[in-house]
């Protein structure tokens, strides 16, 4: 199936919580980022997070930018948003 980058970004972070058994708000503390922008990423209300974003997501649940990105939801990205 064909999804925006941002769509893929939230399924990501949406499986790992879920997985992990991590709340939005467990998540934005672990990242040091507001609720409201774990929020907006993962309603698809952020139509092009900033990388610097995903990185401090990474470094709040342990793992590193290759390992977020590396799966096959980003390898059918609409690449005309």
């Amino acid at each position: 199936m064909l999804m925006n980058i941002s769509e893929a970004i939230a399924k990501k972070i949406t499986k790992i919580c879920n997985e992990r058994n991590i709340s939005i708000n467990k998540l934005a503390s672990l990242s040091c980022l507001t609720q409201s922008t774990v929020q907006h990423l993962l309603d698809n209300r952020s139509k092009n997070p900033k990388l610097l974003t995903i990185v401090r997501i990474c470094d709040g649940l342990g793992i590193t930018l290759k390992e977020f990105f590396d799966d096959n939801l980003f390898s059918n990205i609409n690449r005309e948003d």
